[in-house]
C-alpha cells in the first residue's frame, strides 16, 4: 500500500440524503436560472417590504416596555333613566316596530295574491300574533308544531288566535319586501336581499344603543342546513352548518352591529382605501365604523394581523387578542421557544414590542403556549389566577398577565348573546332559509331586549328577585304580541269574511251540527258556512 491510498467507507443514510439534496438544490437553481432569462433585469431577488411588512418581519422588536398613546376615552350620556317605566314590549319595540309589521303584512298579501291567485288577507295584529304564537313555542316546546293543536295539549294562547293550517298558511306566506319591486343590480351584489329590510331594522336597533369604551367582535352562525347562499361549514362551532355572521358586541352581550358574510368582494365595497388587509381586518374595519374613538376593540386570532392593528391605530381604535405565529413571524424569533417555557413552568410569559413601542407581542405558558398581541395592553401588572392542575389533582396559584387578564374579561359578548339565544331558540323546522333568518334576528333582539332590560334595573339598585328571568321576559313579550289589537285595523285577523265561490255544485256546510249546502266560502279560513236569512252558521 502506497501513501496515498485511502480507505473506502460505505456512504450513511443521512450522507446518501444529504448528496440527493444537493444535487436536487442544483437542479431546481439551473431550472430556475433558466426560467429568469426570459425576465426583465430589473427583477430583484428576495421577498418585497409589503411582504416583509405584512408577516412583520420589517419592523424590529426588542424586549422593552410598551407605551400606548391612547387618550381618555369619552363615555356617552346615560338614559337608563329615560327608560324608567318601560314594559318588555317597549324594549322590542326598538328592533320590531308598527311599520315594520305593516310593511310585512302588505308585502305578504301583495306576494301571496300575485302567486297563488288567493288573498292572504291578512292584517297587522295577526302578523303580532303569528310572530308572538312563534315565540310562544319556542318557550314552551312540543315535538311537532301541529301538537299545538291537538285535543290533548291544545295550547289556549296559540289556538285561540288561528286554525293551524292558517297558521302554516301564514308562517310559509310571510315577505318583507315585493320581488318584483326589487332591482336587478341589487339582486346581483347583495345575495340576502329577500330580508334585507328586515335586517336593517333589527340593525338601527342594535346602532341606538349606547357605545362603550370595551367591545368585542367575533363570529356567530345562524343555524340552518337547507340550500342557501353562501352557507357556510365550520367544525369548531355549536351549530357548524348555516349562515356566518360577523357580529359586534358590548362585553356585556349587547349587539351593537352586524354584517352577514356574503364574501371578501362585499366587504372590499363598504371599506375605504382597504389596501391589503386580510378578511378579518376588512370585518373589523367596518363593524368599528360607529364606534367612538379611544375604543379598545378584543378579537380572536382570525381577524389579527400587524396590519389591521396599525390601520386600526390610526383611526384611534386599539385593538387586543390572540395571534398566530405566522402574522409574527419576527417577534416570536425574539421571543423563548416552547422547550424553554415549559422548563421554566407554567405562568411563565415574556414580551417584546415594536421598536416605537407601539405595539406588543407577549407569550405565556399555560397548558401550551399562548400568544397575543395588543397596541394597549402589556404583560405587566401581573396577576395571579387557579389552574387544574393534573399530576397533583387540584388547583394552583400561576402568573398571569395584564394582557390575558384583559382579553379573558372582555372578550366574551358575543358568546353570551349566543348563549342565551341557544336557550330558546325560535327553531320550527323549516326548508326556507328567509324564515330562519326572520326567527334568528327576532330572538337577536329579544336577547338585546332582556339584556338592556336586566343592565337598567341592576344600575337601579334592583334586587335581583325582582328581575324577570329571560324565560319570563320572552312569555311576557309573546303573550303581549299574541294579544295585539290596533283600533285602526281594517279588519279583525279572526273574522269570518264570506264570498261566493265559483263552484259547480253547492257544497255541505262544514259547521258543526249543519247539514245545509251553500256556495258561500269564508274567505279567511277557506271553509264552506251557510249565510242564509233564517240562521247564520258560525264555525268553532
Amino acid at each position: 500500500k502506497t501513501k496515498s491510498h485511502k480507505r473506502i467507507f460505505p456512504l450513511k443514510n443521512r450522507d446518501i440524503a444529504r448528496s440527493r439534496n444537493t444535487r436536487r438544490h442544483s437542479w431546481t437553481q439551473q431550472g430556475e436560472a433558466d426560467v429568469s432569462d426570459n425576465v426583465a433585469e430589473e427583477t430583484t431577488p428576495g421577498p418585497s417590504h409589503q411582504e416583509q411588512s405584512k408577516k412583520g418581519r420589517g419592523r424590529r422588536w426588542k424586549a422593552s416596555p410598551l407605551t400606548p398613546n391612547q387618550a381618555q376615552f369619552e363615555h356617552e350620556e346615560e338614559t337608563v333613566e329615560d327608560r324608567g317605566g318601560w314594559t318588555p314590549l317597549d324594549y322590542i319595540e326598538q328592533y320590531i316596530d308598527k311599520d315594520l309589521m305593516k310593511m310585512i303584512a302588505d308585502c305578504s298579501n301583495a306576494t301571496s295574491l300575485a302567486r297563488s291567485g288567493y288573498p292572504l288577507n291578512t292584517s297587522t295584529d295577526e302578523i303580532y300574533h303569528c310572530f308572538g304564537a312563534c315565540i310562544l313555542m319556542s318557550c314552551v316546546p312540543y315535538p311537532a308544531i301541529r301538537m299545538y293543536w291537538s285535543k290533548t295539549l291544545r295550547f289556549p294562547a296559540i289556538t285561540e288566535r288561528f286554525t293551524r293550517d292558517r297558521f302554516f298558511r301564514l308562517r310559509q306566506s310571510l315577505k318583507v319586501l315585493i320581488d318584483d319591486d326589487v332591482p336587478e343590480d341589487l339582486k346581483e351584489c347583495d345575495k340576502f336581499w329577500k330580508v334585507r329590510p328586515f335586517l336593517n331594522r333589527i340593525l338601527k336597533g342594535c346602532k341606538s344603543q349606547a357605545r362603550p369604551e370595551c367591545v368585542s367582535i367575533d363570529e356567530q352562525m345562524i343555524p340552518f342546513t337547507g340550500a342557501c347562499p353562501y352557507r357556510q361549514y365550520l367544525p369548531m362551532k355549536p351549530n357548524p352548518v348555516g349562515i356566518k355572521n360577523f357580529v359586534c358586541a358590548t362585553a356585556d352581550g349587547i349587539v351593537l352591529d352586524f354584517e352577514i358574510y356574503q364574501g371578501a368582494p362585499a366587504l372590499l365595497e363598504q371599506v375605504e382605501e382597504p389596501g391589503d388587509l386580510g378578511l378579518g381586518g376588512l370585518v373589523i374595519d367596518h363593524l368599528s365604523q360607529t364606534l367612538h374613538p379611544n375604543t379598545k376593540v378584543y378579537c380572536d386570532r382570525f381577524f389579527m394581523s400587524i396590519q389591521g392593528v396599525e390601520r386600526m391605530m390610526k383611526k384611534q381604535m386599539y385593538v387586543t387578542g390572540t395571534v398566530m405565529k405566522n402574522q409574527v413571524a419576527a417577534a416570536v424569533q425574539k421571543l423563548p421557544n416552547d422547550k424553554t417555557m415549559k422548563k421554566k413552568g407554567r405562568g411563565t410569559s415574556a414580551q417584546v414590542t415594536t421598536e416605537d413601542g407601539k405595539i406588543c407581542v407577549v407569550k405565556w405558558y399555560d397548558n401550551k403556549p399562548v400568544l397575543m398581541m395588543s397596541a394597549v395592553h402589556a404583560s405587566e401588572p401581573e396577576d395571579t389566577c387557579q389552574r387544574w392542575d393534573k399530576k397533583l389533582k387540584r388547583y394552583v396559584t400561576i402568573s398571569r398577565p395584564s394582557i390575558v387578564r384583559e382579553y379573558n374579561f372582555k372578550m366574551g359578548g358575543v358568546d353570551l348573546v349566543d348563549r342565551m339565544m341557544s336557550y330558546y331558540r325560535m327553531s320550527g323546522r323549516t326548508k326556507k332559509w328567509t324564515l330562519r333568518m326572520l326567527m334568528h334576528f327576532m330572538d337577536q333582539a329579544l336577547a338585546n331586549s332582556w339584556l338592556l332590560y336586566r343592565k337598567d334595573l341592576t344600575v337601579r339598585g334592583t334586587s335581583k328577585k325582582d328581575i324577570m328571568q329571560f324565560l319570563e321576559f320572552r312569555m311576557g313579550v309573546a303573550m303581549t304580541l299574541a294579544q295585539y289589537a290596533n283600533d285602526s285595523s281594517d279588519f279583525s285577523a279572526n273574522a269570518h269574511l264570506p264570498e261566493v265561490a265559483k263552484l259547480k255544485n253547492a257544497a255541505r256546510c262544514r259547521a258543526k251540527g249543519c247539514s245545509g249546502k251553500t256556495r258561500v266560502q269564508c274567505v279567511t279560513c277557506k271553509v264552506l258556512l251557510c249565510l242564509q236569512a233564517d240562521h247564520n252558521s258560525k264555525r268553532n
